[in-house]
């Protein structure tokens, strides 16, 4: 039988790669300077100390189905600083991509080595092997006037663009768009690509470095720029100390309400947290108290504090003003240094080159075994995690190309598979017909569909059925018919082989080993999955895992409070899985101390079982600059001791973190198991059904009918769950409540008839002010045991039905005990 799986999915891409209309284009208004000849000149002047950038971007989690191919680059501008080859750029232009080439405004390209860098400010340096360049001149930053003339040099959308020019005027200094430091605002158009470039005046002087890290996409003349002040500085700590030394204090600081969104504000930054063992903490500075002014300089934003600190170096004094308690005092402080990686880099070039592929002329599958010619310009868009389906575009934009392998079984007759590749058709059949001439016989099917042209080719070999699949617009508007014979050469060169031997052949196969890819996320943390990992899209407890779900990883940061520490921490989860799993079904390794990227660490691994299976969760905790960091990996208990290491080892060793790196949104994040009391209750009322009761504020209200038990299918049921276990009110009209409690009983009697393990006691007991009959049943549902008890009762016109159940994994004390609570706490109305 043929599988038609693979082309099923093949089918699909064919019509998306039909339906899809490819296009670019891009377009901002740009504004014109005053007429005068003077503008020209300037340009003339200042370009060539204006250099382009290219590179291969590096790191971050990529689309596991596209290829970082030869189009696969990045770029950006730099400025020339020194005749000897010194560049300045944008950090986040050079920070992940290796391979510089640099391209001088004479056409002239040279290798580029990143030598220094700077996130915080945006800032590096790259250096070129050149003499007697042409250096920019720096304007004097109290020059800068809003409203005056200025011109951006850089490398807008393609690096074919390179040294474009755009006009404008600014618009506004001072300001802080997400950053640490002020910016120059300008409506000159920055686009993708101009980072790094020059911020140019009327004098030919460089008043800002470009940057579009703190742009908004598709917002039109609005632009920004790190003014030379903040150049100057940087620079200058480059030549000095190799880095930017930053004094540190130890504070966490929020900004008023009104400096938040914009408004004038002089109500300083009020201080959320103070980093145990800081100088801050030294100086006597607590949480709450308001920081009004470092030195004689008033502070009323983060930019501002960012700005003053400036002045300073570590080691330094300096008098802080602040308001503790009502009172305005005034603290002396030792700063201390800001932690920040080794900003010298050595080394970013590869043995590759820009051209990832040069001297590669054919591409294939070593995997599925085919191959074929490998244009310039063909580009790997998709490819399935099987490898079974491929597909390509040119990248002009001329066509689309799709390979699909899938196992066949037995052969096709030539009319059998002539019948396959025509059900794929789509629109309008040009051409059918069973080729027989060249290296392999084909069926083929030319078609055409709206304005899109395809042709399809069926080949069959050793038991795999093979599936290509072209398409390209047709050109009406020229009047030229390029029929599917201009893509004939592309066609034909395909093959059923794969030669391992040959040096220009491209291996495409999926069949990697090792790591997976390296992640980061908006808190500073970078690490790698394991192989074939991916996001996890139905598990909220996991964010990323592998296909199955066996395997998954979750990743939780929260602020550090005063007074909490590293084994405190752990020491509370350990508590809590000990209040959650019954003795016999848990286990708690030993606690690891270390450390990881410079920072201590505690590991620890909680396995346990619901009677069924067991799994296990090794957690990493991590305390770094008042945050907290906890990793925890879920994997299945019984997984050989090999996999596991190798598990563990990928993700453990590669954890890297950076709080400098933080999405700068990120505040104060409140630790829930820290102020967490699970005993604490809330009342619900059922107005309908006349009770109220109360319930853990741990516990989640669920609707009955979304249970998958009967009982619970009708009446007035409230439904409340929590791990292993579940509290149910039913009610319905009616006062006798033996008649209930008789139904039950029969419904029990026929489960312990069915099955003799099912034990249930039945007895008369005094609750709630009443009468109750109580059921106790003991079972086990698929290894898993359980208690559950059943109250029976009538209460003003109305038949309740209370359930407890508590799985015998989570039958603690402390679980019961919260049980019974429940139950006790019901209240009657009238």
């Amino acid at each position: 039988m043929l599988n038609r799986n693979t082309f099923r999915l093949w089918g699909i891409l064919l019509a998306m790669m039909l339906a899809a209309a490819s296009g670019f284009g891009f377009g901002t208004p740009v504004q014109a300077a005053a007429d005068s000849d003077e503008l020209p000149q300037i340009i003339a002047r200042t370009s060539p100390s204006v250099v382009a950038i290219i590179g291969k971007p590096t790191g971050g989690k990529t689309d596991k189905g596209t290829d970082k191919d030869r189009y696969d680059l990045a770029h950006g501008t730099g400025v020339i600083i020194k005749s000897n080859g010194v560049i300045v750029t944008n950090a986040h232009v050079v920070k992940s991509m290796s391979n510089l080439v640099i391209v001088t405004s004479d056409g002239k390209s040279h290798t580029g080595k990143v030598t220094n860098l700077d996130e915080q400010s945006d800032l590096a340096l790259v250096k070129i092997e050149a003499t007697g360049l042409q250096t920019a001149s720096f304007a004097d930053p109290k020059s800068l006037r809003v409203g005056e003339t200025v011109v951006a040099i850089g490398t807008p959308v393609s690096f074919a663009l390179r040294n474009s020019v755009t006009v404008g005027i600014v618009s506004g200094i001072d300001r802080s768009v997400n950053d640490q430091y002020r910016l120059i605002q300008t409506d000159a158009a920055i686009n993708p690509g101009n980072s790094g470039g020059a911020l140019v005046n009327m004098k030919g002087e460089v008043v800002g470095i470009n940057t579009l890290k703190y742009s908004e996409y598709g917002v039109d003349n609005l632009g920004f720029a790190i003014p030379v002040d903040t150049v100057d500085y940087v620079l200058k700590h480059f030549e000095a100390y190799g880095k930017v030394k930053r004094p540190f204090l130890g504070l966490k600081l929020e900004e008023s309400w009104e400096a938040a969104v914009g408004l004038p504000s002089d109500d300083g930054l009020t201080v959320s947290h103070v980093e145990p063992g800081s100088p801050a903490e030294k100086a006597g500075i607590e949480e709450g108290d308001t920081l009004v002014s470092i030195g004689d300089k008033a502070v009323d934003t983060t930019v501002q504090y960012n700005e003053v600190l400036k002045q300073y170096l570590p080691g330094q004094s300096v008098k802080l003003t602040v308001q503790a308690g009502g009172k305005t005092v005034t603290r002396e402080v030792l700063l201390g240094e800001e932690k920040s990686e080794d900003a010298r880099q050595t080394d970013n070039t590869d043995n590759t080159g820009l051209n990832t592929d040069r001297g590669k002329t054919k591409i294939g599958d070593s995997s599925q075994n085919w191959s074929m010619k490998y244009p310039s310009g063909l580009i790997k868009q998709f490819q399935s995690a099987d490898g079974t389906v491929v597909r390509f575009a040119d990248a002009k934009g001329d066509f689309t190309l799709s390979v699909s392998v899938e196992d066949q079984g037995d052969e096709l007759s030539p009319a059998m598979l002539l019948k396959t590749a025509a059900e794929l058709k789509m629109g309008t059949i040009l051409e059918k017909q069973y080729v027989k001439s060249g290296a392999q016989p084909y069926a083929k099917v030319t078609g055409k569909l709206g304005g899109m042209i395809y042709q399809i080719r069926l080949y069959q070999d050793r038991g795999k059925l093979y599936g290509l699949a072209l398409t390209y617009s047709e050109d009406k508007e020229n009047g030229t018919k390029a029929g599917p014979n201009s893509y004939a050469d592309l066609l034909d060169s395909f093959r059923t082989v794969f030669d391992r031997q040959d040096a220009k052949l491209k291996d495409i196969a999926k069949t990697k080993s090792g790591s997976g890819d390296e992640v980061s996320n908006e808190y500073g943390l970078t690490f790698a999955l394991p192989d074939k990992w991916n996001e996890s899209p139905y598990r909220t407890d996991v964010q990323y895992s592998n296909d199955t779900m066996s395997q998954g990883i979750s990743i939780e940061v929260t602020s550090q409070t005063t007074g909490d520490t590293l084994d405190a921490w752990v020491k509370r989860d350990i508590t809590d899985f000990e209040e959650t799993f019954a003795a016999p079904y848990r286990e708690t390794s030993e606690v690891k101390k270390g450390t990881l990227d410079g920072a201590e660490s505690r590991e620890i691994t909680f396995s346990s079982t619901m009677g069924d299976k067991w799994d296990s969760i090794h957690q990493v905790y991590l305390v770094k600059e008042g945050y907290k960091y906890k990793f925890s990996i879920h994997y299945p208990k019984d997984l050989k001791a090999d996999e596991t290491d190798k598990l563990l080892g990928t993700v453990i060793s590669s954890i890297r973190l950076d709080v400098k790196k933080m999405d700068a949104g990120v505040g104060f994040i409140q630790d829930e198991q820290e102020i967490l009391d699970k005993n604490r209750t809330i009342r619900y009322a059922d107005e309908d059904y006349g009770y109220t009761v109360k319930i853990p504020e741990t516990w989640t209200r669920e609707y009955a009918e979304d249970y998958d038990d009967p009982k619970f299918q009708k009446g007035g049921a409230s439904f409340y769950t929590f791990t292993g276990g579940y509290f149910a009110v039913d009610a319905e009209e009616g006062t006798d409540w033996q008649e209930k409690a008789a139904e039950i009983n029969a419904g029990h009697a026929k489960s312990t008839e069915a099955d003799a393990d099912y034990k249930v006691k039945a007895e008369d007991v005094s609750l709630l002010g009443t009468t109750v009959r109580k059921f106790t049943v003991h079972y086990s549902v698929k290894k898993v045991g359980y208690e559950e008890t059943e109250y029976v009762l009538a209460r003003n016109g109305k038949v309740y039905v209370i359930t407890a159940r508590l799985n015998d994994a989570v039958h603690t004390e402390a679980n019961a005990e919260r049980l019974n609570k429940a139950v006790r706490s019901m209240v009657f109305g009238k």
